[in-house]
Order: structure tokens, then C-alpha cells, then sequence
């Protein structure tokens, strides 16, 4: 049996797995969606102060808290960076590593620095508002909530510790080229021994059109 821990990108809740999760349990596996500090419907205290330590923080708490090991640790878009942060300071813990259309930061990266200028418009445009929180982009679904505007602009500190979890993917939606970020990191991870490299023929939000084909990336092998 499998121990999945699976954190949404930007702006979503636990719920964006909501179609994914069933079909991983259904094969017998252990489980755990993730709301980030200040994602939740609770969180506008919270969402002024939460940056990319405080999300990865986040991960590093429930494994705690649930005594995981050898944990498979999914991260969408945003989430990524978490992921990595995460993994980096997890102590061995983790066992595999998927980046779902995330990013990959390397030490001293931030998702500002390592996005496009299609994403850095969403954000600027998404925190004039506030000037602490990012609104979701317009359309999309209506339980999205404001993302703290901080986890998109502090940078990663990475000891180097990430690169040594035993197996990282790295899945890549080719469903969006026209806006997406991850077009010349999977040239990148393609290169990378270190790297499996997996391609989806879906947009951003694989969990949602084709949640068979991630929760069967997800079982693999």
C-alpha cells in the first residue's frame, strides 16, 4: 500500500482532487488531500501572512502529525515549489516525488521568477486589490479563494537534500501551449537522468478533465 499526500496549486482547497482521490483509494492506498494555510474558507486572518515556508511548513506538520513515511508527494501547478521546499526538509520521508504541472524550482527560485509573463500579469493584476492577496483569475470554479501573495514571490531555499528522493516525475499538460510555463522545464527535465518525464494531453487542470489518467500515472510503476 501507497501513502499519497497531494497539495493543489494556487488559489484551490483539498477539493481539486475530489475526483482523483476515490480512484486512488479504490486501489487500496492511504490517502491525503491538503488545504494550505490561507486557502481555506476560514483563513482571511491567515491569508495576509502565508508564504511558501509557511505552505511547505504545512506538509512537513501532517507528516508529523500522521507518522508518514516513504510518502508520495504530489503537488500541482503553485505547488511545487511547495513540494520541493517540503521534500527538502522532510528528513528522508519522502519516497517519490510528482510535480503535476507544477514547477521545479531550483535553490533561490521563486513562482514569480520562474514563471512566464502571462502568470506574473495574473498575479500583479490579481493583487491590486489588496496588495496582499492574489483573486483568482476570472471563470474557473467558484470555490477558488484569494492565494497569499507572498508564497508566489519568496524565493526557495533548497539544500540540495530534494535531490536525493529515490523517484521524481515530472508530468507536463500540453493541453495549453499557449499560456503555459512548463514548456521549457520539461526541455530541461527531459535532459535530467535524475527525472521521469510524462506528457497529458489535457489542460492545467488534469484532476478535473482526465482524473482516470493522473490517478493511472499516479499507480504507476
Amino acid at each position: 500500500m501507497a501513502t499519497f499526500v497531494l497539495v493543489p496549486g494556487a488559489w484551490k482547497g483539498a477539493w481539486s482532487f475530489e475526483a482523483v482521490v476515490p480512484l486512488l483509494e479504490r486501489a487500496g492506498h492511504a490517502v491525503h488531500a491538503l488545504t494550505l494555510t490561507g486557502l481555506g474558507p476560514d483563513d482571511e486572518a491567515t491569508v495576509a501572512t502565508a508564504n511558501l515556508d509557511t505552505h511547505a511548513g504545512d506538509v512537513l506538520r501532517h507528516l508529523d502529525r500522521h507518522r508518514l513515511t516513504g510518502v508520495t508527494l504530489v503537488g500541482h501547478s503553485y505547488a511545487g515549489m511547495v513540494i520541493a521546499a517540503a521534500a527538502d526538509r522532510a528528513g528522508g520521508r519522502i519516497a517519490r516525488l510528482v510535480h503535476l504541472d507544477a514547477y521545479v524550482p531550483r535553490d533561490g527560485e521563486s513562482c514569480w521568477s520562474a514563471t512566464n509573463a502571462h502568470f506574473r500579469e495574473v498575479f500583479a493584476t490579481g493583487a491590486a486589490a489588496t496588495g496582499f492577496t492574489v483573486r483568482p483569475p476570472d471563470g474557473g470554479d467558484p470555490r477558488r479563494r484569494p492565494h497569499p501573495l507572498a508564497s508566489f514571490l519568496q524565493a526557495v531555499r533548497l539544500t540540495g537534500a530534494v535531490d536525493h528522493v529515490p523517484r521524481r516525475e515530472f508530468v507536463h499538460c500540453s493541453g495549453w501551449a499557449d499560456r503555459t510555463p512548463f514548456t521549457e522545464l520539461r526541455t530541461r527535465l527531459l535532459a535530467d537522468p535524475g527525472w521521469r518525464v510524462h506528457d497529458l494531453p489535457t489542460g492545467h487542470d488534469a484532476m478535473h478533465e482526465a482524473p482516470e489518467a493522473v490517478a493511472a500515472l499516479l499507480l504507476a510503476d
